[in-house]
């Protein structure tokens, strides 16, 4: 039988604290706590609480990654206008939209993210663009749309579907610096899923003049939309995160009135069922990757600022040795 030190080239440290950055497979000895300890691999996906928004909000833009997020704008008593970075941890405040609006759309990361469209009391074109201190002005989208998605860089983004007292299919593109036309959805909506980048685009659920709670999935190659595999659970007003081939929905609503806590993985292909969120929830707002996503604020019964992280199967977790 092969030993430890055989199988990874090194003895089981002894250490006063868990290392920050052990590799997979790895083993120490945490003589504070008297604890074996190794960094293995989740078995199935997972979400964990994370720090809660420093304040309510649902219909919040969203852009980053799960330890570099960005919130800003949204609805809690009142339209919103502030804007929260997250560190992995906890939410700190960022400089303010120069317009306060709900049901808006984002894209990029962090410290270059772009925030279009959404209400405002009225339907909005405004785009704006954060460095990662403040807000400026960009080009405004040629159609006025709220409930909308949207995905890609502060460079070259994508904003799909949304609404006025009409259901929107139209796509525009992003450039840094103007809007442009782009294909058309198949099926127009809002309320809706959106991931990827300007060539690689996914949306998904939503809800369509009549038709609440859609199933159907489309596939943008920065010219046109096709049809992809459906999810398993119709919903809009939900959160997402991820690539064309590698997504996450998460939450949302099946009217009139199930809030929704299941997530679903997209594989390019097909959408498979995995681990729900804690909280059943809409009109929350995702960041980050399929194996390292963000769901942050939303409506259960009244608005929230719960914050919940996920880990996909495979992902690094410490574990603790015990005896069998």
């Amino acid at each position: 039988m092969s030993t430890y030190t055989q199988l990874f080239g090194k003895q089981v440290t002894f250490v006063t604290s868990d290392p920050s950055n052990p590799t997979v497979g790895q083993m120490w000895y945490n003589s504070t706590s008297k604890v074996l300890k190794f960094l293995g691999t989740t078995t199935a996906g997972a979400w964990a609480a994370g720090g809660n928004l420093p304040a309510v909000k649902q219909s919040p833009g969203g852009a980053g990654t799960q330890t570099s997020a960005l919130s800003f704008g949204g609805y809690g008593t009142d339209y919103l206008a502030t804007t929260e970075e997250y560190d992995g941890a906890s939410w700190t405040s960022g400089g303010s939209l120069a317009t306060a609006r709900r049901e808006l759309a984002g894209a990029g990361t962090q410290t270059s993210a772009l925030a279009f469209g959404g209400d405002t009391g009225s339907v909005s074109a405004a785009t704006e663009e954060y460095n990662g201190t403040s807000w400026t002005s960009g080009g405004s989208l040629a159609t006025a749309r709220e409930r909308l998605a949207g995905c890609g860089t502060q460079t070259s983004a994508a904003a799909f579907g949304g609404s006025t007292t009409v259901y929107f299919n139209a796509t525009e593109e992003y450039d840094g610096t103007s809007w442009t036309s782009g294909g058309s959805m198949t099926t127009a909506r809002n309320l809706l899923g959106g991931v990827g980048t300007q060539t690689s685009a996914l949306g998904f659920g939503g809800q369509g003049p009549g038709t609440p709670a859609l199933t159907a999935t489309e596939e943008y190659d920065g010219s046109s939309w096709t049809g992809g595999g459906n999810l398993n659970t119709g919903r809009e007003q939900l959160g997402g995160s991820g690539t064309q081939t590698s997504a996450l929905g998460f939450g949302g609503a099946s009217p009139p009135s199930t809030q929704l806590a299941n997530t679903e993985a997209y594989n390019g292909t097909s959408w498979t069922t995995d681990t729900s969120i804690s909280t059943a929830r809409r009109l929350l707002t995702g960041a980050g990757t399929q194996p390292a996503a963000l769901a942050f604020g939303g409506y259960t019964t009244t608005v929230v600022a719960n914050t919940e992280e996920f880990s996909g199967a495979g992902a690094p977790v410490t574990k603790t040795v015990t005896a069998s």
